[in-house]
């Protein structure tokens, strides 16, 4: 009997041997073939050819082994290589004509470098790899790009030349500008499921594997150090709300000295299904569906776990020293604030965003200044991640914002309201009657950044949400204090959606309208303004 279970191992080992002595061989022909194209183009460059060769070139097979017949209908290129080129050759795409759709687990060449997610040891844990590159693609244990929406550009930038195939990026002098953690959180595969933890680390922490593996890894955290300038802070000195202290707040002008961590969204998949309550083979379905069928690995990589999705990050804004973020005998003030365009840039009056993003820095820089720890992490959610076009469309109205005159931004949504008669009553229901939802944000998977952080407790919550709060304190960190915004900083035309929220479960201190005080509430509608 032993000696059969000897023969199969043998018998495996040998199969497994003649695998990889294949791959190698057809790695070697690919190769060759890329070489070749790439020198026919350069000749058919310096004798002037019109390139018309490559549109007549033949169709390789898929990776998989699919090689489709030539069809009357669809063009002979349809689906296997990148479309005919045009006749002049400094268009001529830099691509082959082998087109990797999909891989599959057992395929041939596939070999994913180890991911054990949850692992409280870098090397343990191992990096994520998520690049395409040549020498990478058969390594990856990840689906995605890196760069989140920004991934687009980079194909572009690829496509057009102005972004080398085989450039690597040079980390010289790029470490982060202050050390955080690890901390225990990093370890907890519960805790942590949106980001990865070690991401600011891999050029350091895995360059032993990067150098052995000739793959392409790259940082999904940066961490540095800036000043902040906003007008209202230079108001807020004169006011004597700020007060310069040389270290936190600078000058009278009301600079800040702040350090900032910008973090790239990757995801644990099986982590994010538990988060939503969905099973995780539903999760990768519907993101396969609704991102056009962009990642097919969704689908036929179920041994991969790991997505980096092409949505927005976050950035930490910490003011004082980082290392009280995580001291518990240190007080905490904290901002979770989501994007908005309008208000936050253009400084809309439509809603509180802004003021509420300016009370927020005010708070944790006095918690800062008093030997605590003041931190505002943005996140890029627009419009309830919803995005602007839900929200938008352009409205010339000037609204003040200090030391500018700009425009105020108005939406889809804002249309439907200030078309009709813009009631805090109605305010939710021109936003589902157009998005089919209430809020999109979904905070379940917000926490993550707090325990990246190593938060264990907040001691003043500068926000009013309801979904934040039962987010946060659903993640096992305690808020002692909530913090609404002051009356004195609301917009008049804001009231419709503060009271509105408040009336759907935001925090307050004070009065919560009813039904009917609600239809009392009304914003300004076009009518009112001259266009």
């Amino acid at each position: 009997m032993a000696s059969g279970l000897e023969d199969v191992r043998d018998a495996l080992k040998a199969i497994s041997l003649g695998q990889n002595q294949l791959l190698a061989a057809v790695e070697s022909v690919s190769q060759r073939v890329i070489e070749l194209e790439n020198s026919r183009a350069e000749e058919r460059r310096l004798l002037g050819g019109s390139g018309t060769d490559d549109a007549k070139r033949t169709v390789t097979p898929l990776v998989g082994g699919f090689a489709p017949a030539p069809s009357a209908v669809l063009p002979a290129e349809a689906g296997s290589q990148t479309p005919p080129v045009s006749a002049t050759s400094s268009d001529k795409s830099s691509f082959s004509s082998r087109v990797i759709l999909t891989t599959y687990p057992k395929q041939i060449g596939i070999k994913a470098l180890p991911l054990e997610w949850g692992a409280a040891d870098a090397l343990q844990r191992g990096p994520v790899t998520v690049s395409r590159v040549p020498s990478t693609i058969g390594r990856r244990n990840a689906i995605g790009a890196h760069g989140g929406s920004y991934s687009i550009y980079y194909a572009l930038a690829f496509a057009s030349k102005e972004l080398n195939a085989d450039h690597r990026p040079d980390f010289t002098n790029t470490e982060p500008a202050v050390n955080i953690g690890p901390f225990p959180q990093w370890g907890d595969k519960k805790k942590i499921v949106a980001m990865d933890p070690w991401g600011h680390m891999v050029p350091w922490l895995f360059k032993d594997v990067i150098q052995k593996e000739n793959v392409d890894l790259r940082p999904t955290i940066a961490i540095t150090r800036a000043h902040m300038k906003l007008p209202e802070l230079e108001e807020s000195v004169k006011s004597g709300r700020l007060v310069p202290d040389g270290k936190v707040c600078l000058n009278q002008f009301g600079e800040l000295s702040v350090t900032k961590f910008a973090v790239e969204p990757v995801w644990y998949l099986p982590g994010v299904a538990e988060r939503f309550n969905i099973d995780e083979g539903t999760l990768r379905r519907s993101l396969f569906e609704h991102t056009g069928g962009m990642y097919p690995e969704l689908i036929t990589r179920s041994d991969i776990k790991v997505f980096l999705p092409p949505i927005g990050g976050l950035t930490v804004y910490c003011f004082g020293d980082p290392a009280r973020m995580s001291d518990p005998s240190k007080k905490l003030a904290l901002r979770i604030h989501d994007e908005c365009n309008g208000s936050d840039v253009f400084c809309s009056d439509i809603c509180t965003c802004r003021p509420y993003l300016i009370f927020g820095i005010e708070e944790a820089v006095k918690e800062a200044q008093n030997g605590g720890s003041g931190v505002v992490i943005y996140f890029r959610k627009e419009g309830r991640a919803l995005g602007e076009v839900t929200k938008v469309r352009p409205n010339s109205q000037p609204v003040h914002c200090p030391h500018q005159e700009l425009t105020r931004t108005q939406y889809l949504v804002y249309n439907a309201r200030k078309r009709g008669e813009d009631r805090a009553s109605d305010y939710f229901k021109r936003t589902e009657n157009i998005a089919g939802v209430k809020d999109m944000r979904f905070q379940a998977l917000m926490p993550d950044i707090l325990h990246w952080l190593g938060i264990t407790k907040i001691d003043r919550m500068l926000s009013m949400s309801n979904m934040k709060h039962d987010a946060i304190v659903g993640q096992g960190i305690p808020i002692h204090e909530r913090v609404e915004l002051p009356e004195s900083w609301i917009p008049a035309d804001s009231r419709v959606e503060i009271d509105a929220k408040i009336n759907a479960g935001y925090f307050t201190t004070g009065h919560r309208m009813t039904e009917e005080e609600l239809k009392a509430v009304q914003g300004r509608i076009w009518e009112d303004v001259d266009h």
